[in-house]
C-alpha cells in the first residue's frame, strides 16, 4: 500500500503528489520545516512545536498555511490514514511557485506537504550500545536558529560523519562545538551536563528545550555554556537529542573513547526520564 502524504489541501498517494519545479523551496531552498514524534499514535510536545514552526515561519516572512489548529488535525489525520503507533511526521512550507527571482514574490500561495513515518522510538538499540561522533567544520549560514529547509551544510557534514565510520557529525566553529549535524549536542562533567546556550548559531532544540526543563524538575545539574572540542574529548560522557532518537549516548568522538566508552549514567537517566513524560502524554501505562 502507498504512503498517503499531505499536499496543499489534498491527501495523495506518495506517487500522486507533485510539486512543481519553480517552487522556490526547490529553488532556493526557500522554506522551513519541522518533525514530530509519535508515540501510540499520538504526536508529542504540541506547544513547543507550533511554537518554533510559527518562530521560523516569522522569521522568513511565510504565512501559516492554515490555522495551527488545522494543521494538528492535518498531523492526525496522516498518522491514522498510514497507521503509524510509533515513529514521526515531517512537514514543510515554502513559499510557493513563482517565476525565479532571489527577491520575494507578493502575494504567491505557500506549498505546504507533510508525511508519516514509522521508527522504533522507544525500544532503539542504540541507547544500549552508544554511538561514535566525529568533529567537522561548521559551514553552515549565520540563522540556524531558523529550521531552515536549506541543509545542505548540514548534508556535508553527515556525509564527512559517515565516510568516518560514525553515525553523527559535531559541528565546530572556532574551536566550539555549536551542535550536530541533525542533533544537540551535550557533555557532562562531574555529572554536570553541558551544552550550548540559546543563540543565532544553533536550533533552538525542542528536545533540548524538553530535557532541561526535566533536568531542573529532577535536581539535575545543567549549565548552558560553550564548550570546547578538548573538554568533550575528556568529558565523563557525552549524548545527542533528536525529535525521533530522543536521548542517544555518545561513547566515542574523534576516535577517542568517553568515559569507560560505555553509555554513562546520566544520559541514561535523561532518557528515561524523557520516555517516562513522553509515555505519559501517549496515554501508555508505565
Amino acid at each position: 500500500m502507498s504512503n498517503i502524504v499531505f499536499l496543499n489541501g489534498e491527501y495523495l498517494k506518495e506517487d500522486e503528489a507533485k510539486v512543481s519545479v519553480f517552487d522556490r523551496g526547490y529553488m532556493f531552498g526557500d522554506g522551513v520545516y519541522e518533525v514530530v514524534p509519535v508515540v501510540n499514535y499520538t504526536v508529542l510536545d504540541k506547544e513547543p512545536f507550533l511554537e518554533r514552526f510559527t518562530r521560523s515561519l516569522a522569521e522568513l516572512e511565510l504565512d501559516w498555511p492554515m490555522s495551527p489548529d488545522a494543521f494538528l488535525i492535518m498531523i492526525d489525520e496522516l498518522i491514522k490514514r498510514n497507521d503509524i503507533k510509533e515513529g514521526g511526521v515531517y512537514m514543510q512550507v515554502t513559499r510557493g511557485v513563482a517565476p525565479r527571482d532571489f527577491s520575494y514574490p507578493k502575494d504567491t500561495p505557500t506549498t505546504c506537504t507533510a508525511f508519516a513515518f514509522s521508527k522504533n522510538v522507544i525500544d532503539n538499540p542504540q541507547a544500549q550500545e552508544g554511538l561514535k561522533v566525529v568533529t567537522v567544520e561548521d559551514i553552515r549560514w549565520k540563522r540556524r536558529d531558523v529550521k531552515s529547509i536549506a541543509l545542505l551544510g548540514q548534508c556535508v557534514a553527515k556525509q564527512e560523519a559517515k565516510k568516518k565510520g560514525a553515525y553523527e557529525g559535531w559541528m565546530v566553529e572556532d574551536g566550539f562545538v555549536t551542535e550536530g549535524t541533525s542533533s544537540t549536542a551535550y557533555i557532562v562533567k562531574d555529572n554536570v551536563i553541558i551544552t550550548r546556550p540559546l543563540s543565532n548559531s544553533i536550533l533552538p532544540g525542542i528536545r533540548r528545550k524538553l530535557l532541561i526543563e526535566i533536568a531542573k524538575e529532577h535536581d539535575v545539574k545543567i549549565e548552558e555554556r560553550l564548550f570546547t572540542v578538548e573538554e568533550a574529548l575528556n568529558a565523563d560522557e557525552a549524548f545527542l537529542s533528536s525529535a525521533t532518537t530522543f536521548v542517544l549516548p555518545i561513547i566515542e568522538i574523534d576516535g577517542k573513547k568517553i568515559g569507560n566508552g560505555k553509555p554513562g549514567p546520566v544520559a541514561k537517566k535523561m532518557r528515561e526520564m524523557y520516555i517516562a513524560s513522553a509515555l505519559d502524554i501517549a496515554g501508555v501505562k508505565l
